[in-house]
């Protein structure tokens, strides 16, 4: 700053002592020349009055004609102080006496360029004295007639008006020396109150102009760093004062126009800031440049690491659309809308409705690009909810039908399975094919006691009715599905292992349900299997009961392993695509759970999950 002061204070000064300096030269070149002008007007009357004096003699003795008298004189009159030459010529301008004898002439000659300096000009612009310049210096040259008076023509024609010309050359070189001492003095003189003028210039401005103008910098650095409250000193009437006081209006404006700015600007981050949605505004490269936390919290970073950042760093992963929204917006200028899904970094699923938005300036050029991020996680389940409300409504109706006219011809097999069965003789004494008669025939009656309380389940699902419940043997109902698979097992040659603990597996449930979901996967388990495949059933208590079915078989894609509980959507030919959406829904009734577990290629695993009744189920044997 001290540098740029005095550089400011050299360039007034010196700005300010050149305009003066420029005018007092001026001023004195002027006088310089005025004062010539004098003196040489001054000579000339002198050298003329002089001229007239020699004039009047040489006239009298040419009257005499006495031309020795006349040379002497013209000798004479050239030897007086400042006279460098006398000459008297004739009327055709031969030179007849002069008071230098052995001088040439030439430059008497009427080209020479002594004579020009009149002889160039017409005869009314000629003066009787002029300034020339000639090989001896500078002279004042005087020129009078010698005219041809009545006296006179006894001698000379009396037709001509002049007899010859004097000539009387004064040396003006001591005038110009005088002017150029005087102007060399003038020169100094003007040098000296040059570097006088250029010290008091540069200490007024120093002290009155520039000390109030770095205080006025000074301030508004101040400000522009922040301080708003920072004024100027403002005492005085002068301009520089009247500059302070307005520069402190001005302050005073911005600092108000800034606070209402700050305030507004707080008000919209706030209100931004609260609103779910994560908004975030992208340049042409899609770096952040501005973000509401519900965005940060998205990204899970904070901001300074976020600004100034490209959107794939900030949130990796975040957006799993490959036909980016935002570079979609910046090439057609037009709003985009996508759907996303995102891991959080806790590792959960959600999805976000992604709309990008142009932003363009005043001309209509796109500058940069505002995304909106809308979780709508909760509305996809509430669709998916939905979807499924409305096919297991279509599934209750279909179900209601199915059940009713399947009752009926499963009446008419009970009834004949009963009569096989009182036909049939019980005593052990009776013949070995009764005995396996009534063996197929308790479990023929067994297997449509099972079919009619599926119909009676589906009827009470159609109709919305929920089973009380009851305690289920957890062991048996395997037993039971067991012998019901092993037919299509044997068939398909895979292998069926069951292994039970010893300790009582005691559930609340409906049987049927638990049978039904037992044969869906035990029998889906078998039917992924190769030939000589093996199906693993195991079961474990604690706070859960604890059904495992395990396979070695085909298993099932990734990409398909999320749909796999969703009514009719089945991956084998010939399916429904019911059965493990019947079976999760009646697990989960009863408080229950199915997970499932699978590699492609090495085989599949389904858990059912049902809270143990042990103390229950203790206390029922008992009474």
């Amino acid at each position: 700053m001290k540098l740029r002061s005095a550089s400011m204070t050299a360039g007034l000064a010196l700005g300010v002592t050149a305009a003066v300096v420029i005018v007092c030269a001026a001023g004195a070149y002027l006088y310089a020349l005025h004062h010539f002008e004098a003196l040489l007007n001054t000579a000339r009357a002198g050298a003329l009055g002089e001229g007239q004096l020699i004039l009047t003699a040489l006239e009298h003795q040419m009257m005499e004609n006495d031309r020795s008298l006349i040379a002497a004189m013209v000798q004479s009159f050239g030897r007086q102080p400042n006279v460098k030459r006398v000459v008297l010529l004739d009327r055709h301008g031969t030179k007849r006496f002069t008071s230098r004898p052995g001088e040439a002439d030439e430059d008497l000659q009427i080209n020479s360029p002594t004579c020009q300096a009149c002889h160039r000009l017409p005869p009314e612009q000629r003066g009787s004295s002029r300034v020339i310049e000639t090989g001896g210096g500078t002279v004042l040259r005087t020129v009078l007639p010698i005219a041809n008076h009545s006296e006179c023509h006894a001698c000379h024609d009396p037709r001509q008006k002049i007899n010859g010309i004097l000539l009387l050359d004064y040396d003006a070189s001591g005038m110009r020396a005088t002017i150029t001492g005087e102007m060399r003095w003038m020169v100094a003189a003007t040098g000296a109150l040059t570097i006088f003028l250029m010290a008091a210039i540069a200490l007024v401005i120093r002290i009155f102009v520039l000390r109030r103008l770095q205080r006025l910098e000074t301030t508004a650095r101040i400000m522009a760093a922040g301080d708003f409250n920072k004024r100027v000193p403002a005492e005085g009437t002068d301009t520089l004062a009247w500059l302070g006081r307005e520069f402190n209006t001005m302050a005073d404006s911005v600092t108000g126009l800034i606070g209402e700015v700050s305030t507004q600007r707080e008000r919209l981050e706030t209100v931004i800031n609260s609103i779910d949605d994560g908004i975030v505004v992208l340049d042409a490269r899609r770096w952040i440049i501005a973000a509401n936390d519900a965005f940060l919290q998205r990204a899970g970073q904070s901001r300074d690491f976020v600004m100034g950042c490209c959107c794939e760093r900030a949130l990796p992963g975040g957006c799993s659309v490959t036909d980016c929204p935002s570079l979609s917006c910046m090439r057609s200028g037009e709003r985009q809308v996508r759907i996303c899904e995102r891991r959080t970094p806790e590792g959960a699923t959600v999805w976000e409705e992604i709309h990008a938005s142009p932003i363009r300036n005043h001309s209509g050029e796109l500058m940069q690009v505002v995304e909106v991020w809308r979780d709508i996680s909760q509305r996809r389940e509430a669709e998916a909810h939905l979807a499924e409300a409305h096919r297991l409504g279509s599934l209750g109706l279909l179900a209601s039908g199915f059940s009713h006219e399947l009752n009926t011809p499963l009446a008419t097999v009970l009834t004949c399975v009963e009569g096989i069965l009182r036909e049939v003789p019980e005593s052990p004494a009776a013949d070995a094919d009764f005995g396996r008669i009534r063996e197929v025939a308790s479990i023929a009656r067994e297997q449509v006691m099972r079919c009619r309380g599926i119909t009676q389940h589906f009827l009470r699902f159609s109709r919305g009715h929920r089973s009380p419940g009851e305690v289920v043997d957890v062991r048996s109902a395997i037993e039971s599905v067991e012998r019901l698979i092993a037919p299509t097992a044997r068939t398909q040659s895979v292998t069926v292992a069951v292994d039970l603990p010893e300790t009582k597996l005691v559930v609340r449930a409906d049987e049927a349900e638990l049978q039904h979901a037992l044969v869906n996967l035990i029998l889906n388990a078998v039917q992924a299997c190769q030939p000589g495949g093996k199906v693993v059933v195991e079961a474990r208590i604690d706070e859960f009961v604890h059904v495992r079915v395990a396979d070695n078989g085909c298993g099932i894609n990734p990409e398909y392993l999320k749909r796999i509980f969703e009514p009719f959507y089945g991956l084998r030919k010939g399916g429904t695509g019911l059965g493990l959406f019947l079976s999760l829904n009646f697990v989960r009734r009863w408080g229950g759970d199915i997970r499932v577990s699978s590699v492609e290629g090495e085989g599949s695993t389904f858990e059912i999950l049902l809270p143990a009744l042990v103390c229950e189920r203790e206390e029922e044997a008992v009474r």
